[in-house]
């Protein structure tokens, strides 16, 4: 519960201060008037209502006042109403015989509450949330990760989420128009990409294929084109993402595209084809896209590939890559790793100085890395997410937790 509460915008060097306190480091009360007011907290100021316990305890706040500190801390024009409280706050410290710099560190404590904290039972309710997902996670893996990507929330993208899936051991199912629901649906072993999991389909298109369906299985090709009368670039999607393969037969992908400027041929030179299927001539044959063609345009479609990972068929020159997986085997030394980006949070250092960390993923894990400003300014332009590279760096560990402290990196492409 104080993990879920402490982790926040601001509170950076707090975090860090309370994992200390948590693994047996040594801490006192900041100020005898505190007493053990954030005794449950390890002498830190973690929930909103800490605010106004410690405003009474070291300044004489009465309740009212505390609380109107307390719920100033989120208002969009704190700053200019802050200085009354402030100088309500150190007044009273004096009063109490409360040292400056202890008055000080204290407000500063409490101004790291600025615009993201939670209330104690907010907390209590995030943690009950966490343990419940961590449940479902854990005994209805693929239903519960087919939930959250059709959710399209939390902080990872798609692409993450089905990383994630994998590695849970779960078979990634492509879409199917016979088979596919708009949200994605998971069962047992396997999740089934939803047709929302399609770039460019609109959910009108979405709809026509459920409502369709539910009248009668699509008999082929030519019937699916007929009913659902898809748009060019929404035959595009379907096409390169998978969902035709099950109307194809022995089609290929290319074949399917000729199949459809048929189909549109005939359409426009027989108006009433819009009410009945076309029977159409077979179409020429024609070469199916080589493997590192389709890949990339299912991946276009989809935004990840279903069957891999895509640093599985990016060719590496470099040697001795390690895995994410393996990283725990290095620690102290220097390795390089193939990795996709997936997210950063950018922070400033007590000099002002940007700096960032970034979370990679290989097919095999997620990992942490970070970016000194030095480094980070060195390659800051070319850290766009969604793509692989070549990081180099020292692998470190802090209280348990890995991280890559990198010195050097390069596009993959």
């Amino acid at each position: 519960m104080i993990q879920s509460s402490i982790i926040r915008p601001a509170a950076n060097e707090f975090v860090r201060e309370y994992v200390r306190r948590l693994h047996g480091g040594d801490w006192q009360p900041l100020c005898f008037r505190l007493g053990d007011v954030l005794d449950e907290t390890y002498g830190l100021m973690v929930y909103q209502e800490d605010v106004s316990r410690v405003a009474v305890a070291m300044a004489g706040f009465s309740h009212g006042e505390a609380d109107g500190l307390r719920k100033i801390m989120s208002k969009k024009d704190r700053e200019h109403r802050l200085k009354h409280y402030r100088s309500r706050f150190f007044a009273g410290c004096a009063e109490n015989h409360v040292a400056l710099e202890d008055t000080e560190e204290m407000w500063r404590m409490m101004m790291s509450f600025d615009g993201y904290s939670f209330c104690k039972p907010h907390s209590a309710s995030y943690a009950r949330v966490s343990f419940q997902a961590a449940w479902l996670k854990c005994h209805f893996p693929a239903e519960f990760m087919a939930a959250v990507i059709s959710n399209r929330g939390g902080y990872y993208s798609v692409f993450a989420y089905v990383s994630e899936a994998k590695r849970l051991g779960l078979k990634i199912l492509h879409p199917d128009v016979r088979y596919s629901e708009i949200v994605w649906t998971g069962k047992n072993n396997w999740i089934r990409v939803g047709l929302q999991g399609l770039h460019g389909l609109s959910i009108g298109c979405m709809e026509r294929i459920i409502m369709e369906r539910k009248k009668s299985d699509f008999a082929s090709i030519s019937d699916f084109f007929c009913r659902i009368n898809p748009a060019d670039n929404e035959v595009s999607v379907l096409v390169h993402g998978g969902a035709l393969d099950g109307l194809a037969g022995d089609l290929n992908r290319s074949e399917l595209l000729w199949q459809w400027a048929g189909y549109k041929a005939a359409r426009q030179n027989n108006p009433r084809s819009l009410l009945f299927p076309i029977s159409l001539p077979p179409p020429p044959s024609l070469p199916a896209p080589d493997e590192q063609t389709r890949l990339r345009r299912e991946f276009s479609a989809l935004g990840f590939l279903c069957d891999i990972h895509p640093l599985e068929c990016i060719v590496r020159p470099e040697k001795n890559l390690v895995k994410g997986c393996d990283l725990g085997n290095y620690r102290g030394q220097q390795v390089n790793i193939a990795a996709w980006l997936l997210t950063g949070k950018l922070v400033s250092t007590k000099s002002g100085e940007v700096m960032e960390f970034l979370t990679f993923e290989d097919e095999t894990a997620v990992f942490e890395t970070t970016f000194f400003p030095q480094v980070y300014h060195r390659y800051a332009s070319v850290l766009p997410g969604g793509r692989p590279y070549v990081l180099s760096g020292l692998v470190e560990e802090d209280y348990g937790a890995l991280t890559l402290t990198v010195e050097r990196m390069k596009p993959l492409f």
